[in-house]
C-alpha cells in the first residue's frame, strides 16, 4: 500500500447536496452558516475481510476476566465450522517443523479468520478475551498463534480502527479500545452491528495527505482505490455515501462546503471539530505509515504539519494549566484572614 501525497483528481459525474456550506475563497474562509451540517454527495469495499460479521446473539458477553471468565463463543456467520480444520490436520501432522514456513497459507488464513471474529463478538459484547480461548479456537495451530494473533491484531485496527491490548498481564486477558483516542463506531450507522472507526481514519487520513483539505473527487477516488464504490453495496459497511457524507460530518468528524463560484458545484472535506478534539494528525500518520510498513517521515510534508500541531496542542495545554495555577492562587489569596484572638 502506497500513501499518495496528493491523490490525482478525476473528471466529477456527481451532484450534492445543498446542505453543505460555501466556501468563500480557495483557502476557504467560511460561510458561518451550516458549519458542520450533513454533506450528502452523489458519490465509495472496506480493506480487509469481506465476511460478514459475527451474530453477536449466539454467544454469552463474558464481563469479567479470570482462568474460566470466558465463554467459548460461537459465530454463525463465521463460516468456520467445529472440525472445519479436520481436512488440514493430516498434513498438520506430517510437517517437518513448527514453523510458519511449513504451513500452508489459506490455513492459516482460516485461523485468522476465526480468531479475528471472535474478537470482533467479544467487542460488540463488550467483553474481554483470554490468551487461552484464543488459542483454543485454532488448537491445531498452538505454534504458529504469536503470528495468527498479531495478524487477527492488525485486522481489527486497520478494518474496525478497534486496538486489542492487553489489560490483565496475570491471567493473559485482553481488551478492546476504539484506536487514536476516537470515541465513534457507527454500530447504528450503514450496516449496523459493524463498527466504522477503521474507515473513519482512512477517510481523516486522505484528508491530511492532502493538505487538511480533499476535494469530493480526491476523496473517492482515494475511496475507490480501496473498494469503496458509491451505490454499491459493500458487505461489511452498507452503502458508503451516507455514512461518509452524511453521518461522520453529522458526528461532527468532518466538514463539507461547497467551493464558492464552482459551477457545477465543487465540495471539499475537512476535518471536524470532534476530529480535532479526540485525536491528532500525528496519531493519524502513525497509522498511516504502520500500515503501509514506513514511518512518518517518510512524507516529509506532513510529518512537518504533524509536529506544528503537536507544538500548538503543548502550548494550548501550558496556557490551560498556568491558567489554572493563577485562578487558584488568586482564590486563595482571596480568602478572608480569620479574625485574631483579643
Amino acid at each position: 500500500m502506497s500513501l499518495p501525497q496528493k491523490i490525482p483528481q478525476h473528471s466529477p459525474d456527481q451532484c450534492l447536496p445543498a446542505e453543505c456550506s460555501v466556501t468563500q475563497g480557495p483557502e476557504g474562509a467560511h460561510d458561518s452558516k451550516a458549519l458542520e451540517e450533513p454533506c450528502l454527495s452523489s458519490h465509495p469495499q472496506m480493506p480487509g475481510t469481506s465476511k460478514e460479521a459475527p451474530d453477536a446473539g449466539n454467544a454469552e458477553s463474558p464481563q469479567s476476566c479470570g482462568p474460566s471468565s470466558i465463554a467459548i463463543a460461537t459465530s454463525s456467520t463465521s463460516e468456520v465450522k467445529e472440525g472445519s480444520f479436520s481436512e488440514e490436520k493430516d498434513r498438520i501432522t506430517s510437517w517437518l517443523g513448527p514453523g510458519t514456513e511449513n504451513v500452508p497459507t489459506d490455513a492459516l488464513n482460516k485461523a485468522v479468520d476465526v480468531l479475528q471474529d471472535h474478537m470482533l463478538l467479544n467487542y460488540l459484547q463488550k467483553g474481554l478475551i483470554t490468551k487461552e480461548y484464543m488459542k483454543n479456537l485454532n488448537k491445531e495451530f498452538d505454534v504458529q498463534f504469536p503470528e495468527i494473533f498479531q495478524k487477527a491484531s492488525d485486522r481489527m485496527a486497520v478494518a474496525f480502527g478497534i486496538e486489542v491490548k492487553e489489560v490483565d498481564p496475570v491471567n493473559q486477558c485482553y481488551g478492546f479500545n476504539l484506536k487514536l483516542g476516537l470515541t465513534y463506531d457507527g454500530l447504528m450507522h450503514g450496516k449496523e452491528g459493524i463498527p466504522k472507526t477503521g474507515l473513519l481514519i482512512l477517510v481523516l487520513g486522505v484528508i491530511f495527505m492532502n493538505g487538511n483539505v480533499a476535494t469530493e473527487e480526491e476523496l473517492w477516488r482515494a475511496m475507490n482505490v480501496m473498494g469503496l464504490y458509491v451505490g454499491k453495496e459493500h458487505s461489511l459497511l452498507g452503502e458508503p455515501r451516507k455514512l461518509i457524507t452524511y453521518h461522520f460530518v453529522k458526528e461532527k468528524y468532518l466538514k463539507c462546503r461547497q467551493v464558492a463560484n464552482s459551477d457545477p458545484p465543487q465540495y471539499e472535506f475537512r476535518w471536524g471539530s470532534r476530529a480535532h478534539a479526540e485525536t491528532t494528525k500525528m496519531k493519524v500518520l502513525e497509522f498511516l505509515t504502520k500500515i503501509e510498513g514506513t514511518d512518518p517521515t517518510t512524507y516529509p510534508s506532513q510529518y512537518e504539519d504533524a509536529l506544528r500541531d503537536e507544538e500548538v496542542r503543548a502550548r494550548a495545554r501550558n496556557l490551560a494549566q498556568d491558567f489554572f495555577t493563577c485562578m487558584l492562587e488568586a482564590r486563595s489569596r482571596a480568602r478572608p484572614s480569620p479574625p485574631s484572638n483579643p
